[in-house]
């Protein structure tokens, strides 16, 4: 073999083991974060709060070499008193134990025709989704929030209406169904 070929090869192997070792190295910094935080600990709620209320306070404050400008030479200006201003935080402070409102849960309620998922607020009964059974297709929908709110399914021969109400805070759905030709319905 000629020491053309072998430092060809040589070069080779040095390339491919710096290419490997920069790429396990750029992998190894995302893994980590390419900008670690700088005291290395998760910020709450309430130190972002005071960061903010502390940097509107500052933005508030006027510059001490900035000066007043000047009045028309015709009026006398009266002068401010230095006195007390009071800056309050652009982010109200909230304690770190606030546990956010409780969100209304929803309930999965099926019918031949399809299924939806609804929940109950102040307004009444509201639609998150609906989904048609196979063979079925949505073909009328009233969402809500809504005294009664409805879904309508249809298979060309079938027509299934759902009509979702509220006891309480607890979704219930009412089924009925009629041919697609006639108006005549029949409780499910």
């Amino acid at each position: 073999m000629s020491a053309r070929f072998l430092a060809g090869v040589g070069a080779w192997l040095l390339g491919a083991v710096v290419a490997t070792g920069g790429s396990l190295l750029a992998v190894s910094l995302l893994g980590r974060g390419i900008i670690a935080p700088a005291a290395g600990q998760q910020l709450t709620v309430a130190a972002v709060n005071r960061a903010l209320a502390s940097e509107a306070a500052e933005a508030a404050r006027p510059s001490p070499t900035a000066t007043p400008p000047a009045a028309p030479s015709h009026t006398p200006s009266p002068r401010p008193s230095p006195r007390h201003t009071d800056v309050r935080p652009a982010v109200p402070a909230t304690p770190a134990t606030a546990a956010p409102a409780p969100q209304p849960t929803s309930t999965v309620l099926t019918s031949v025709g399809g299924a939806v998922v609804a929940r109950c607020g102040t307004a009444g009964a509201y639609l998150v989704s609906w989904s048609p059974q196979q063979g079925y297709e949505a073909v009328g929908v009233i969402r809500g929030p809504a005294a009664a709110a409805q879904a309508k399914f249809s298979n060309g021969q079938r027509v299934v209406v759902m009509k979702v109400s509220c006891t309480g805070a607890v979704p219930s759905a009412t089924t009925s169904s009629h041919r697609a030709d006639d108006g005549s319905s029949h409780d499910t």
